[in-house]
């Protein structure tokens, strides 16, 4: 017997049938009788074991791999502000502020509760600066999850895994720079938007609103994803207009259309009711326009402390742009894929089967989308001839998305026989699970491995030359304000290391000193001989016959001390730092 407040359900139903989008599924081939998805309970264990590794991969050990030049330039703008309460965008620097402020969050959260020490001693330090970009790597499998109804079950799950163990993924999320979190919001943008489409709730636009904004106040390459993007919206509804207004499909397309056109009204007519008419869709874009601009002005002003320089100088930061990798970084126009094939093979083949079956028979109005946001960013990032493997994240998302495509597709031509789904995804995770654990792990500063992510890194044997220099600031019984004198040119991510340090001068060059240590490239070391003579003496690494600390490749540093200040036999000692280095 029906109640009152059943038959009030009933009616709440039927109207939200009534204004409902389409729901948009993988392709079926037709005649085929359709195939059963995946259970509730294999999602509900699926993807959280998807993100617990994922988790793990990104979070383990995140001191294990030393500073990247970049990281520590990045982290001296932390150090600022943190510690000074100062940061100011530099256009000269074209990356924007949002990493810092992020990162800025832990370290200030230890201030608060336990004072300036914990701060310093506990909130900054490698890995509490590395969480941030790790989690924003974490985030971004989740927002993959959240796309089931868009590629499927399996699809979902297989792009997620995908994503988890690709190793430049893996390796850029433990990375302070600013590519994750850039790519996170990107995916997020996507995301939110396919949400307010499909339940006409505002919210989804605002937070697509702030996702966009803080894009923009990520990195100045938002300009090319934000083309690439509507580029990429644009075409998939020229496309789907022009099917549907020029071309027949098979006959049993013809009856469900015929069936569906009784049911329903026009899918545009029925999205513009949706979203609430045509004037409040326009209110809202402005309210979303206004965040957009709010939340760019909040952080590019760092707080309106630097209004409106900052601004302006967010503007100005493309003039520099434009003038990016006219000398170094410059690359042939095929370099990314070649990285790609080198680097993520199961993605690129996949993706390219995905992409294979869109243009067969493209029915997923998404899976065209991200075929279109993959190759489109691939070809535009290509034409520059700026390229380090770091952009190359910005690929590895869409493709994984239409890589999990072309295994739904495959999943339901093969009627749900989700063994031969199993047999691929382990091909492909093993592939990449080997390349994940030997480049992260191991192989993290080996440039003569073919890991094209190892770009320049520092060597694992620099955290050596720190730990020496600790060891002379001890016998100086002057500890962090023991003076350093860095005479070489190429010096970072030093600054980093060194940060709890006050008397360190950074010359670039060859100058007088008195201070206890001396910091000087290979090419220095007689110089210094002669400019010091018996004053100071070298301490050997033990690395190699010239007793140099390998930086990075073809930079190799020098470590003199003070004989007076911590004694002459030091340099015995200074050796035994070799048996200590992982391997």
């Amino acid at each position: 017997m029906g109640t009152a407040s059943t038959k009030s359900r009933n009616r709440k139903k039927n109207r939200r049938s009534e204004i409902a989008p389409p729901k948009i599924t993988p392709p079926e081939v037709s005649g085929s009788p359709p195939t059963r998805d995946l259970s509730d309970r294999t999602w509900l264990i699926s993807s959280p074991f998807i993100m617990a590794v994922g988790a793990i991969l990104r979070l383990y050990n995140l001191s294990l791999v030393p500073f990247h030049h970049d990281e520590g330039v990045n982290g001296n703008f932390l150090v600022r502000l943190v510690r000074e309460g100062f940061y100011h965008y530099d256009p000269g620097n074209y990356h924007g502020p949002t990493l810092y402020y992020f990162s800025a969050i832990i370290p200030w959260i230890f201030r608060f509760l336990f004072g300036q020490s914990a701060q310093n001693n506990y909130g900054l330090n490698t890995v509490t600066v590395r969480v941030v970009p790790a989690l924003f790597g974490l985030g971004t499998i989740w927002l993959v999850l959240l796309l089931r109804r868009r590629i499927g079950t399996v699809g979902t799950l297989c792009a997620a895994a995908l994503l988890a163990v690709s190793p430049g993924a893996v390796y850029l999320s433990r990375y302070f720079i600013h590519e994750t979190p850039f790519v996170f919001f990107t995916l997020a943008v996507v995301v939110a938007g396919l949400k307010y489409y499909e339940v006409g709730n505002p919210v989804y636009l605002m937070l697509a609103s702030v996702s966009t904004a803080l894009l923009f106040a990520t990195k100045e390459t938002a300009v090319i994803s934000a083309a690439v993007l509507a580029i990429a919206l644009a075409t998939t509804h020229f496309y789907l207009w022009l099917r549907n207004r020029f071309f027949r499909e098979n006959q049993a397309d013809r009856k469900r259309q015929r069936s569906e056109r009784g049911r329903k009204t026009n899918p545009q007519t029925s999205a513009m009711e949706r979203l609430g008419g045509v004037e409040k869709l326009a209110l809202l874009f402005l309210i979303a326009i206004i965040i957009f601009v709010g939340v760019n002005v909040f952080f590019y002003s760092s707080f309106f402390t630097n209004y409106p320089k900052g601004v302006y100088d967010a503007v100005k930061t493309f003039e520099f742009w434009t003038k990016t990798g006219k000398e170094a970084h410059v690359h042939p126009i095929t370099t990314y894929v070649w990285w790609l094939w080198r680097q993520e093979p199961p993605l690129i083949v996949l993706g390219a089967i995905g992409a294979a079956l869109i243009v067969w028979k493209p029915r997923n109005a998404f899976a065209l989308f991200s075929a279109l946001w993959a190759f489109g960013l691939l070809a535009a990032y290509s034409l520059i001839s700026y390229k380090t493997p770091w952009l190359v994240l910005n690929f590895v998302v869409p493709l994984a998305l239409i890589s999990g495509y072309a295994l739904q597709v495959i999943y339901d031509w093969a009627l749900g026989k989700i063994r031969l789904i199993i047999g691929m995804m382990l091909l492909a995770l093993a592939l990449s699970g080997y390349k994940t654990f030997d480049l992260n792990f191991f192989n993290y500063d080996n440039d003569a491995q073919s890991y094209v992510y190892v770009y320049a890194h520092t060597r694992r044997e620099m955290l050596a030359l720190v730990d020496e220099i600790e060891r002379v600031a001890q016998r100086t019984t002057r500890g962090t304000k023991t003076g350093i004198t860095i005479v070489s040119s190429d010096y970072w991510p030093l600054p980093w290391y060194l940060r709890d340090y006050t008397g360190v001068g950074y010359h670039g060059r060859m100058t007088s000193s008195t201070e206890p240590v001396i910091i000087a490239s290979e090419s220095q070391g007689a110089e210094v001989q002669t400019n010091f003579g018996d004053l100071y003496q070298q301490v050997h690494s033990g690395f190699n016959s010239a007793g140099s600390y390998p930086l990075r490749p073809g930079v190799n540093l020098l470590l003199f001390v003070q004989r007076d200040a911590v004694g002459r036999n030091l340099a015995l000692t200074a050796g035994d730092a070799l048996a200590s280095m992982p391997d």
